[in-house]
């Protein structure tokens, strides 16, 4: 069992009352639980079926270096990238109006 957070953002409601079986929605589309790596990866199926033109992130707690790992989905202005094997986020430039 792991500690993982769920940060959803435009999603259909469908898929907040599937998270919600699992995690407890502690803000708006911001979803908490310790669970099993089964029940995270069933969780992230869940979120690529469901979540359409939303945007989601998942983090949760690990044994790697930084303690913690994440996965995206959907378009945001924060970007996940690989730095010599460390994960970060870069912001995109926001667009010109």
């Amino acid at each position: 069992m792991a500690m993982l957070v769920v940060v959803t953002e435009a999603v259909p409601p469908r898929l907040r009352g599937r998270l919600a079986i699992w995690l407890l929605e502690i803000r708006a589309g911001v979803y908490v639980g310790d669970v099993s790596q089964r029940i995270r990866e069933m969780i992230w199926e869940q979120v690529d079926a469901l979540a359409e033109d939303g945007n989601v992130a998942m983090a949760w707690a690990s044994n790697h270096e930084s303690g913690f790992e994440f996965q995206t989905y959907g378009t945001n202005r924060r970007e996940p990238i690989d730095h010599d094997g460390l994960r970060l986020v870069r912001f995109l430039p926001q667009e010109a109006n």
